[in-house]
């Protein structure tokens, strides 16, 4: 059964359900009924983990290739690609299903969509052309905050795009310094990796960039939704201490010291789940 868990990528499923339930009790305006919270949840994770498993079945080829993959369940053995296939379908349709039964066929579309998307145009289509791979294969990641404001309220309004806008301009930020950690890996495997491609400063400039973009966007939040004192705080505590990160890299590069792109790398997650947690907390508070 492990095994089969790693197929779904689990730790990337844990990023993407602490943007999901934080939207939904904002779309709520407060906690969301405690069925349709869990059985989205489980149907968010079981559509990214679809997406994940048929990832792992196209890419088994490069997986082999590179020292990051190599553990993964199918280069290793411990599953068959056929079996991994059939599994990638059955918890495919099986979160279609649940989303469907538990908040409505708007959420059930979104997931499919994003299986649909992650699968054809980031995996098949973007990964192994471009450099740009991760910015635009990056909007896959970005459907769980629509996914949870729809299976709240039935449609999609201004505020979840702008919470979709700040996970897209997030994911190069956050990726590009692991791919810095392993160029070597990518460059093995012949995929595109801007860190592959582009000299090490001209990748730690756009991963200011785009921490800029990011912590902009969290901003316009704030007088869409309406957010108040709690996520304003975060939102620029956090994004602050981001950017800051992102340029002490960028200044190791630029002078030739020793960089550790990976401390980049664990803030941007520490930095979005702090914006998703206060997302969620700042509607079940009074400071207003």
């Amino acid at each position: 059964m492990g095994f089969y868990l790693a197929l779904m990528k689990p730790r990337v499923i844990e990023l993407l359900l602490v943007t999901t339930a934080p939207v939904m009790v904002l779309a709520a305006g407060g906690l969301p009924d405690i069925r349709l919270l869990l059985g989205t949840l489980v149907g968010g994770a079981l559509s990214a983990g679809s997406a994940n498993a048929f990832n792992m079945y196209i890419d088994r080829d490069i997986d082999v290739m590179m020292a990051r993959t190599q553990g993964r369940p199918i280069v290793t053995g411990d599953i068959s690609p056929r079996k991994a296939l059939v599994f990638a379908w059955a918890i495919g349709i099986a979160s279609l299903v649940i989303l469907t039964l538990v908040a409505n066929l708007v959420a059930a579309s979104l997931a499919l969509i994003a299986i649909l998307f992650y699968v054809f145009v980031y995996t098949l289509g973007l990964k192994r052309r471009t450099e740009q791979n991760i910015v635009w294969g990056g909007i896959a990641g970005c459907f769980p905050v629509l996914i949870g404001w729809a299976a709240v309220t039935g449609e999609l309004s201004l505020t979840p795009w702008i919470l979709f806008v700040v996970v897209f301009l997030w994911t190069p930020a956050h990726y590009w310094p692991l791919s810095l950690r392993y160029a070597a890996d990518y460059a093995a495997a012949s995929v595109p990796m801007l860190s592959v491609l582009r000299p090490t400063v001209a990748v730690g400039l756009q991963v200011i960039l785009y921490a800029w973009a990011t912590v902009v966007a969290s901003l316009v939040l704030i007088p869409v939704a309406p957010m108040g004192v709690v996520y304003v705080v975060v939102a620029l505590v956090a994004g602050g201490w981001f950017i800051v990160e992102t340029h002490l890299l960028y200044n190791k590069t630029v002078v030739g010291t020793a960089a550790n792109p990976m401390r980049v790398f664990h803030a941007s997650n520490t930095y979005l789940t702090a914006l998703f947690l206060a997302v969620a907390i700042d509607p079940l508070v009074v400071l207003r």
